[in-house]
């Protein structure tokens, strides 16, 4: 992926004090920089309802100031969870400030965030998770509670070699392939010849490796100077728990909205840099049987202007009131939120005892067997912050960030007690203390029947529309879970067949 003639001109300079990222603001900006840096292409990107990227080109003549300002048009019915074929025209306005060079493209391509606005009734389309995450920022505001909420999520993900599968009437399978893979130990070459070099991260022994058990560093990095380039800050990158190249990259926080964008290009970025190396990167949580799945633990905190009102330094934890009741409203609202956080069948597979999976609905610090989590990493106010560990990274960001705001405003306006804390490991309770403990649902149906019986609290200020979320429950229904529930396991021919 080579970097255009320019590129330096959107490589990002941070401010120490506000985290914030100096980008072109305006229409005018991107256009005199287009022609400054000779880009003849513009990548316009949109996010569809389960939260995948989709995007078409426009040459340099089509961009002009009224782009910005009435749009482009679209086949809105062709995008999983928009429009019906009757009502499909739409119109994307792109966001100046979300400029970045593309490094996915050898030609010279610069790529904006846009938003969907509905050209019959001339406003932003409800169903734009943008939209959502514009409107939770806005009522976090009107509420006075607090000016911004922060989030930093930590997404973990893994990169194959190669990936396999398929299924029809009559067969079905799916087969991975990591040259880091723990079975590969006793092949008689690699996976790809050259001779069996040993050094495979055994099952849940892949955290913090250096090479050349870590085989994926350079990748890693060059994902990293890519974010960077594109205007997302990266604080650390790792090898994580699972053999076969499981993967970590910190971003930097940054406000809900702008994080979701970032999430957004973070994935684009890993998915491309791994094909570029004849790999495949994947943030599905649980690709493989027996080893850790991939989360996306969220860090978020409420701050008044430059008060993060999470800290008290007489607290439990050096948290606050408010932080509290925060988290009793994550975890009050747990199950229904899952529909957003956890939002694939595959999700239930990670969401199991055993694998530092968050399955257990209590506040703990350090503890990670608690679904919200107090770090204790520093004791200075700025850090104060919890970490919900229940979300994944299938989750369209957008959505799954503004529905765990509202859970804790929700928690703050009601103050929500989260209950006692449990410092200790929670899957060794004994089974008279662990039957107290709440867990989250274990399956995806679970976790829509919780949303369809509790989502007042997403629907405040008109966050969340009834229209986002009863599309939500009929595309699971009926694009996810049905069509699972129709066909045969693999594994039920070795339990049944013989029946």
């Amino acid at each position: 992926m080579s970097s255009p003639k320019g590129a330096s001109a959107f490589q990002v300079s941070v401010d120490a004090g506000s985290y914030r990222v100096a980008r072109p603001e305006t229409p005018q900006h991107i256009i005199e920089l287009l022609r400054e840096h000779e880009i003849q292409i513009v990548d316009l990107k949109f996010t569809d309802l389960p939260g995948l990227w989709q995007h078409f080109s426009i040459t340099l003549p089509e961009v002009h100031e009224g782009l910005f300002e009435d749009g482009i048009g679209f086949d809105g019915s062709s995008i999983r969870g928009f429009q019906e074929i009757q009502e499909s025209d739409m119109l994307l306005k792109p966001d100046p400030t979300t400029a970045f060079i593309d490094p996915a493209n050898e030609i010279p391509t610069l790529s904006l965030i846009c938003d969907v606005v509905d050209p019959v009734l001339h406003q932003p389309y409800s169903r734009d998770p943008r939209f959502v995450a514009k409107k939770a920022e806005e009522y976090l505001r009107q509420t006075g509670i607090a000016t911004t909420c922060y989030f930093g999520p930590e997404l973990e993900f893994f990169i194959f070699d190669s990936i396999r599968f398929g299924q029809d009437a009559h067969s079905g399978y799916y087969y991975v392939e990591s040259a880091e893979g723990d079975w590969n130990s006793g092949a008689d070459e690699g996976a790809y010849g050259g001779g069996n070099l040993g050094y495979k991260p055994r099952y849940k022994e892949g955290y913090f490796p250096v090479p050349p058990h870590d085989t994926l560093q350079d990748i890693r990095s060059e994902i990293v100077l890519m974010l960077q380039q594109a205007g997302v800050q990266v604080e650390v990158h790792h090898h994580e728990v699972a053999t076969a190249g499981q993967n970590e990259i910190d971003m930097r926080f940054t406000t809900l909205k702008r994080m979701a964008d970032n999430v957004m290009i973070y994935k684009y970025i890993c998915k491309n840099v791994a094909r570029q190396h004849g790999k495949v990167a994947t943030f599905m949580p649980k690709p493989l049987f027996t080893d850790n799945a991939s989360g996306m633990h969220c860090h978020q905190s409420l701050w008044k202007d430059s008060e993060n009102l999470f800290y008290d330094a007489h607290g439990w934890a050096l948290t606050s009131n408010l932080c509290r009741w925060y988290i009793g409203g994550l975890l009050k609202h747990a199950p229904a939120l899952m529909a957003f956080c956890a939002p694939t069948t595959n999700s239930y597979k990670r969401l199991v005892p055993g694998y530092e999976a968050p399955v257990n609905l209590a506040m703990s610090q350090r503890n990670r067997s608690a679904a919200a989590r107090i770090p204790m990493y520093s004791d200075s106010p700025n850090a104060r912050r919890v970490e919900f560990r229940c979300p994944d990274p299938s989750a369209n960001a957008y959505l799954a960030f503004s529905a765990m705001l509202m859970a804790g405003l929700d928690g703050i306006e009601n103050k929500m007690d989260p209950g006692d804390p449990l410092d200790v490991n929670i899957y060794d309770l004994p089974p008279e203390l662990a039957k107290n403990v709440r867990q989250v649902p274990g399956s995806l149906e679970e976790s829509l029947n919780a949303l369809e019986a509790d989502n007042e609290f997403l629907r405040k200020g008109d966050v969340f529309t009834e229209d986002v979320i009863d599309t939500w429950l009929e595309y699971k229904r009926t694009r996810e879970l049905d069509p699972i529930r129709l066909r045969p396991h693999p594994w039920e021919f070795y339990l049944y067949f013989d029946i």
